[in-house]
């Protein structure tokens, strides 16, 4: 089985190639070709996880891809038991949104377009994945960074998606410098790129603890700008612009999720350093609280969803960060698959109302059954309710950040609990319960769209079991760090985090209810009284502002000085020699007539001088 593991990523880049080359011209069979490339790369995904199953074992298969002086970079797959489990929601997720985009992008003329990079997408991830090494993994980093580009600004005609395009290219860039130089910098003194060779290298204890905590925070840094994180997560809200399919696989279990790999693919690296996993702690747990705080002031629908991601992105990476590897990563395959569906129920209500105001909305229950039952169940699934997977995982988090005795960090993340459920349950009242939008003409979404939000809801209900104590916390024996002892334990053991999030998760969607379904307090005075506070948090605490106050207008005065300095100082440096040579020579030409007398009167004139000065 192994030996056909390298078809997993190459399927999706071949289609790439294909439709680039051949199929451009035809919409229909482009389409038919990626979801045929994905979903064959999902079914081998498939035996490749039953047989980790079997054999939860490290397997790793390279080839020398070139040599210059005494180092070698290899090309190759590191296959363990998180391997095969990424393998299988990256497939999965972006077989089902190419499903679904079959009936979403129906009748655009740049389907072929769309296509050709969602499968080089699916193919940028994969080979992250898979990567045994720092080069290969910084690769597929930054193919996943050009094809969010791509297909973010997918409708380039719309200003506002080129924008949103170039923001997320931009801003993911400063973090992967950080993480370039980390790479530089640990190979500089591990003198390899390979990860089992570099974690050898680290058991050794050679690196000093300084330099061990600024590798690990450099590499941070990469982290930061792939998977949102304050103060880099300004991209992924405006990623909204691009088509809604593109965002739940930006947002589920392609682009976002790359940094929290990342983490859990080095959690030697990290766990080594303390103030390093303090640092990816807090930064963790603030993004959490913060992206919570704007999401139940928003309007947009998809705008909501986004914050929810980074809210959950921000769980992880504090799980990984309080030691909580397993719940970490388990919160990335459960995150996926309900996340996944939230979005593509958007999509379904877009599509619907041709609108993304959740205001535009209301009474959608009747008309889009379907939609709502998925996006409640999704809505449960992200709050956390049991017994849908959300909860199993978030608790796990939950417990590890609890064990860890970071308090502060722990009344955060139990804060954002209540905040999750309010704004999963505003929304899904205001849009599916509210009063019905007069002359609405919304209607279920087709098939080939309401299919795939199905399969995700049925995950979104039962992919937490394996982390349950129904099937013995299966997941902590397949996924987990040796060496590590993880601050998780069982559900029993901890019931009071348990009954604590249960409480702060019903609060949640009880105060929803209340204002946006019973109306017994009206939002519009709540929002009027607290004007000040819904300002701040409508307007996402300014930062956006702030950036462009700072960093961007800074960036672009010194830009401007810049070029006012090159072309005035540097190039009059350069057009002021070339104006006195051409100047030199054009004195020099008066001497030069061509006539033999003028010569001749020349010379005399200097032999007579020469001998004044020499008489006298």
């Amino acid at each position: 089985m192994l030996n056909y593991a390298w078809w997993i990523p190459l399927l999706p880049l071949i289609t790439f190639v294909v439709i680039i080359f051949l199929t451009g011209k035809a919409k229909n069979l482009s389409s038919y070709l990626s979801i045929l490339s994905t979903f064959v790369s999902f079914i081998l995904s498939c035996k490749l996880f039953l047989y980790l199953i079997a054999h939860p074992e490290t397997v790793e298969m390279s080839v020398e891809w070139f040599r210059t002086g005494r180092i070698s970079v290899e090309l190759g797959m590191l296959i363990d038991p998180l391997t095969g489990m990424m393998l299988v929601v990256v497939t999965l997720v972006s077989l089902l949104v190419q499903i679904y985009s079959r009936g979403y992008m129906h009748g655009d003329p740049a389907l072929s377009r769309y296509y050709a990079f969602l499968s080089l997408f699916t193919f940028s991830m994969l080979g992250l994945v898979v990567a045994n090494n720092f080069v290969q993994i910084f690769i597929g980093w930054e193919l996943v960074g050009l094809c969010s580009y791509t297909l973010i600004g997918f409708w380039y005609q719309k200003p506002e998606a080129a924008a949103a395009g170039k923001k997320a290219f931009i801003t993911t860039r400063i973090g992967d410098v950080g993480f370039m130089i980390g790479i530089l910098l640990l190979f500089s003194h591990a003198q390899t790129f390979n990860f089992l060779q570099v974690e050898e290298f680290l058991h050794r204890g050679i690196l000093s603890p300084g330099l061990l905590t600024l590798i690990a925070v450099l590499i941070f840094c990469g982290a930061i700008g792939k998977s949102a994180q304050f103060p880099l997560h300004v991209w992924l809200p405006d990623a909204m612009e691009g088509p809604t399919p593109v965002s739940a696989l930006i947002h589920a279990a392609t682009m976002v999720a790359a940094g929290v790999y990342l983490v859990g693919r080095l959690f030697g690296l990290f766990s080594g350093s303390a103030q390093a996993m303090l640092v990816v702690a807090y930064i963790g747990g603030f993004t959490a609280i913060f992206a919570g705080t704007i999401a139940v002031a928003q309007n947009d629908i998809k705008r909501i969803v986004a914050y929810s991601t980074l809210s959950q992105l921000g769980y992880m990476v504090l799980a990984l960060g309080c030691g909580g590897y397993t719940a970490g990563l388990f919160h990335l395959m459960t995150h996926a698959f309900f996340k996944a569906l939230l979005f593509l129920a958007c999509g379904s209500v877009i599509h619907a109302i041709h609108s993304q105001d959740i205001w535009d909305a209301g009474g959608l229950f009747k008309p889009m059954k379907i939609t709502a039952i998925v996006f409640l169940l999704g809505s449960l699934s992200l709050a956390g309710i049991p017994p849908f997977a959300g909860f199993w995982s978030k608790d796990e988090i939950l417990i590890a950040v609890h064990n860890s005795g970071h308090t502060v960090l722990f009344v955060a993340s139990i804060i954002t609990v209540f905040l999750t459920a309010f704004y999963s349950f505003r929304l899904w009242f205001v849009v599916f319960t509210g009063k019905e939008k007069e002359g609405s003409h919304a209607h279920e979404s087709p098939a080939v769209m309401t299919i795939p939000m199905i399969i995700l809801a049925i995950l979104a209900v039962v992919a937490g079991l394996p982390g349950s104590p129904w099937m013995g916390g299966w997941i902590h024996g397949f996924i987990h760090f040796e060496g590590l002892h993880e601050m998780e334990a069982e559900h029993g053991g901890h019931g009071m985090v348990m009954y604590l999030s249960l409480a702060m998760a019903a609060s949640g969607i009880i105060t929803a209810w209340i204002a946006y379904k019973a109306r017994w307090i009206s939002y519009e005075s709540m929002a009027g009284t607290f004007s000040s506070a819904h300002s701040l948090l409508f307007h996402k605490y300014w930062i956006d502002e702030l950036y462009d106050l700072t960093v961007i207008w800074g960036t672009m005065f010194t830009a401007r000085v810049s070029g006012l300095f090159d072309r005035y100082v540097v190039d009059g440096l350069v057009n002021g020699t070339a104006w006195v040579t051409i100047a030199m020579g054009r004195g020099a030409r008066t001497f030069q007539t061509g006539l033999v007398q003028n010569y001749m009167l020349i010379i005399f004139i200097g032999i007579l001088g020469f001998l004044l000065t020499r008489l006298l």
